[in-house]
């Protein structure tokens, strides 16, 4: 490998938020590229509700920066007739909870517009929405419902865990010529009234570089056991590695990054070397990414040294109340107590 110029070296890093770094990428993805136009409720002069498209209305003005009614059916129908037109539109569906109200436009215009083409009309355009809990918002705001999308076909979805990978999925999913579910969670966006993980604050390039969809990275090596998360789950997983270590066990921990498509040659590399799995997802439990990973190592034939586990939300509306809350969301306690009583059965079996 060929050693980093002095220039190079000499260039300061920038640490940015999530939500800088998904308007960086967008504001890039339109100077290169005149397609490319930003919809949604409170994303021009606002700069969106969680900072996704801060200072893009000055640059761009409010032709390519368009404020929209409070109709998700209709901007995000909008959006699929723009992309099959020839615009690359990102599309911001405030709270992943509304997608209820323009499912028609998601699952059957959007997914579908390519397959039912026979491919000459691609759909490439980009729905971004915020996922999670943790601040009381209740059962129709605070739901995470990755595998609700990444169940239907013809969606890619991705979920970014730090501001690196945000820029370049961004940056990915604008370029890409199928429909792209783009998800962040809102304890890691940057914005001061939510709190944030501050792990996930990063050093970010100001150049071009994309992260490609479905490629899950190891964001620490182990040999004990697998630990997988999405977004705020791989802090969660991050934190219980940490406190795994000083009772003498190496975690691995599994940055998924994208769950359609799932990157399972990687999941599988990691259980195969080191025995056991433990998959935190802030989704629900049932029929979840979790219950898909899992099913990706038994039906490898992957021989374990515990019976693998998952951990998510429980299959109630999320609730009101901050203490039961907090109660039912994942957390690094949860992680590192069950992985402890798997590396038990390990010893005991």
């Amino acid at each position: 490998m060929s050693s980093p110029d002095v220039a190079t070296l000499a260039k300061p890093s920038r640490r940015l938020t999530i939500a800088r770094a998904i308007a960086e990428a967008i504001g890039q993805e339109m100077e290169s590229d005149p397609a490319v136009l930003v919809m949604g409720e409170d994303i021009g002069k606002l700069g969106g509700v969680f900072g996704t498209t801060t200072g893009l209305l000055d640059k761009f003005g409010p032709d390519r920066v368009r404020d929209t009614p409070i109709s998700e059916t209709a901007f995000i129908g909008a959006a699929v007739g723009l992309a099959a037109s020839g615009m690359r539109p990102v599309v911001e569906l405030m709270f992943v909870d509304f997608f209820g109200v323009c499912m028609d436009a998601i699952y059957n215009l959007a997914a579908k517009q390519c397959y039912f083409s026979g491919g000459q009309v691609p759909c490439p355009m980009v729905l971004m929405t915020s996922v999670g809990g943790g601040y009381g918002d209740a059962g129709q705001h605070s739901q995470a419902l990755y595998a609700t999308f990444g169940h239907l076909p013809g969606l890619k979805v991705v979920i970014p865990s730090n501001a690196y990978d945000a820029k370049g999925l961004m940056r990915a999913a604008i370029r890409d010529p199928n429909p792209v579910v783009f998800m962040y969670h809102k304890a890691l966006q940057g914005m001061g009234w939510l709190g944030t993980v501050q792990r996930s604050i990063t050093d970010v390039p100001d150049g071009d570089y994309d992260v490609p969809l479905g490629q899950a990275a190891v964001v620490r090596e182990g040999r004990d056991i697998t630990l997988v998360g999405l977004g705020l789950s791989v802090h969660h997983a991050l934190d219980a590695a940490l406190r795994l270590a000083e009772a003498g066990h190496s975690a691995e921990v599994i940055d998924l990054r994208s769950i359609a498509p799932l990157d399972r040659d990687t999941l599988r590399a990691s259980v195969r070397k080191t025995g056991r799995l433990l998959v935190v997802d802030d989704d629900y439990t049932s029929y979840g990414v979790g219950a898909e990973v899992i099913a990706t190592i038994c039906e490898a034939g992957i021989t374990l040294r515990a019976p693998p586990t998952r951990i998510a939300h429980p299959d109630i509306p999320v609730p009101f109340t901050p203490v039961m809350e907090h109660f039912v969301l994942p957390d690094a306690d949860k992680v590192t107590a069950a992985a402890l009583q798997m590396m038990e059965f390990a010893v005991d079996g």
